[in-house]
């Protein structure tokens, strides 16, 4: 191997890993502000559903770190592009899920216009993620790849943002006990509350982004192939 082909390689090995690099910090410290948020953890099984409140997001996070490490490994060169445009396009995406969150909402108009526009620009993102991935691949099947792959870079970022909105203040050891006392999340205090919907939240965008990435990628390169 000449040593022009030599630097070409590395260069081009150079890319997966520091996307790997990146996407598993970003899954880290999620899982890092996950565990802090629910110290102290002896009491998370007294969380609605038996823990499970607490114990959902942590599953996700830790099948998002199987699965990067899993797939970015993939050498297909059609499979690698696919998955950098995924990152490229959802990386942008999951600022805006994240300023979507961050947000505070209010019953304005103009407030549910602009977490709608939030939302439906990351969704075009990953739908140009579909697009372009499908494209690069000559198949629709790379489509469905690059746009779940692209949501699932934007729901680490949203899922971060959901953990992170959650009220700083400590919890008192006594109000734990409400969550199995109530079932609604109408009950408890404020800082419970507050712990329980961003919980939630943070669960519904890791399982729920790459399903809708990667109907829209596939809806994109469908598209894309009818084009041709």
């Amino acid at each position: 191997m000449s040593f022009a082909n030599s630097k070409k390689f590395r260069s081009a090995g150079a890319v997966p890993l520091i996307q790997r690099g990146l996407l598993l910090a970003l899954a880290l410290a999620d899982l890092v502000l996950l565990a802090l948020r629910l110290r102290p953890w002896s009491h998370i099984v007294d969380l609605p559903g038996e823990g499970t409140a607490g114990s959902d997001p942590a599953i996700c996070l830790v099948a998002y770190i199987v699965l990067i490490v899993w797939v970015s490994g993939n050498r297909n060169p059609s499979i690698r592009k696919g998955l950098l445009l995924g990152t490229l396009f959802g990386i942008p995406a999951g600022l805006l899920l994240a300023a979507h969150v961050l947000l505070a909402p209010s019953p304005s108009p103009t407030s549910l216009v602009l977490h709608m526009t939030l939302l439906v620009a990351a969704g075009l993102l990953w739908s140009v993620a579909g697009f372009r991935g499908a494209r690069a691949a000559d198949h629709f099947a790379m489509g469905i790849v690059s746009g779940a792959w692209s949501a699932m870079v934007s729901a680490l970022f949203a899922c971060g943002a959901s953990l992170a909105h959650i009220r700083l203040q400590a919890i008192p050891p006594q109000n734990l006990s409400t969550w199995t006392e109530h079932e609604a999340l109408a009950f408890g205090s404020p800082a419970t509350q507050s712990l329980l919907h961003g919980l939630i939240a943070a669960t519904g965008f890791l399982l729920i982004c790459p399903l809708v990435g990667g109907a829209l990628g596939m809806i994109c390169g469908l598209g894309q192939e009818n084009r041709e």
